[in-house]
């Protein structure tokens, strides 16, 4: 059987994710077109607000946890679309895929639901949404393939983002950068391509962006942060409180805004 090789980060191909029994603190609701939503923080969106794109496992508590303690550390409302539907994420017990014909499927599913190009204008959607109602600043960050929809947004001609940041991403491309106008967090793992983070540092350096973009590489496996992150593991905990530190301190100098 040929496959299409959608995803060729082997890492976010092979790595499993873990259980955690965090407690979110949000809720969720329709919006902006999905019937799905985790919103955590203020009630209504204010000075800053963010949207999460999380992982191919969709909502799972690390990720949560990292929406809440945003919305704390920025008091800004986040939100997390549940950009799979209609169709589910990919189920944590098929991971990592073991034959042939799994490893196809998840191919086609990085073509078909978790196709980053169609997640982009529902994700711009959503961005657009909360401006209208009110929001003078919005950002936008993304995990694994998350991270190349969210810089994607952020390239778009018409894009409502006013920052963006991609951690430890997927199908990571120099060529997503070359029209981003907008601030960028870049923080990878030791498992996505150095020289393209090298390539997008210097194509950020000549950009006017550059004084409020950020870069950091993160001694630690791809999906530290996310779905895949074991918070019993005094390492990969380290690494993820920091990941998070890091990501609001980025969102509070790009937007002005003091952190809580």
């Amino acid at each position: 059987m040929s496959t299409t090789v959608h995803n060729t980060n082997v890492a976010c191909c092979t790595i499993p994710p873990v259980k955690s029994d965090y407690q979110p603190k949000g809720s969720y609701k329709s919006y902006a077109g999905f019937s799905k939503v985790y919103v955590t923080g203020p009630e209504k969106p204010g000075d800053v607000a963010l949207v999460c794109v999380y992982d191919i496992f969709g909502f799972k508590p690390q990720t949560q946890q990292g929406a809440d303690i945003l919305a704390e550390k920025l008091n800004a409302q986040v939100l997390m679309p549940d950009f799979f539907e209609p169709a589910e994420p990919w189920p944590v017990d098929k991971f990592p895929p073991q034959t042939d014909e799994e490893k196809g499927k998840l191919q086609a599913f990085f073509g078909g639901p978790a196709k980053p190009q169609d997640a982009v204008s529902k994700l711009i959607n959503v961005g657009k949404e909360l401006k209208a109602e009110g929001a003078k600043w919005v950002g936008t960050f993304g995990f694994c393939w998350g991270g190349k929809v969210t810089i994607l947004a952020g390239s778009a001609e018409s894009t409502p983002f006013d920052a963006v940041a991609a951690v430890h991403p997927a199908m990571l491309n120099h060529g997503d950068v070359t029209e981003l106008k907008v601030p960028l967090g870049l923080y990878p793992s030791n498992d996505e391509p150095v020289d393209e983070s090298k390539q997008i540092l210097e194509i950020i350096s000549k950009k006017p962006i550059s004084d409020k973009s950020d870069y950091k590489l993160y001694d630690s496996f791809h999906g530290f942060a996310a779905a895949r992150a074991n918070l019993d593991d005094p390492e990969n905990k380290k690494h993820y409180e920091d990941l998070y530190a890091r990501l609001a301190t980025f969102f509070a100098k790009a937007s002005g805004t003091p952190l809580q």
